[in-house]
């Protein structure tokens, strides 16, 4: 179960946020086998004073339209399935809702199967 969050300014509309919103999550299912009901997603829009970026970073020209996406997903994919993710997304976003591939920023943090609870007090993806 992936945690997201995606962060951009705020002014967009529903149907804008909602794009990437289902961008990332089909990048998910497509290239993590994320089960196609398992979404968790928090949207956070901010006033400009409160999203600060540097619009240059790595030589990568960034415009207001950039999302920031942080995942929390388990630590059990490999590098190549990981960069699979990173490019879908970026693919998905350019598509719908037409962002530029420059504006699209993954972070992953990734977990252990015992850090993971979907309820009852319980260690949801260890066998006891």
């Amino acid at each position: 179960m992936p945690l997201i969050y995606i962060s951009l300014l705020k002014g967009k509309s529903k149907d804008h946020i909602r794009a990437i919103s289902d961008g990332v999550h089909q990048a998910l299912i497509d290239t993590y086998s994320v089960p196609a009901g398992d979404r968790f997603q928090f949207i956070r829009q901010h006033e400009p004073g409160e999203f600060i970026y540097d619009p240059d970073y790595l030589g990568i020209h960034r415009t207001d339209d950039v999302v920031f996406i942080h995942i929390i997903a388990g630590n059990w994919r490999d590098t190549a399935t990981k960069k699979a993710l990173y490019k879908t997304i970026a693919d998905r976003l350019t598509e719908k809702p037409g962002l530029r591939r420059e504006d699209v920023q993954v972070v992953l943090s990734s977990n252990e199967r015992d850090e993971w609870s979907f309820g009852n007090g319980l260690a949801s993806y260890l066998k006891d």
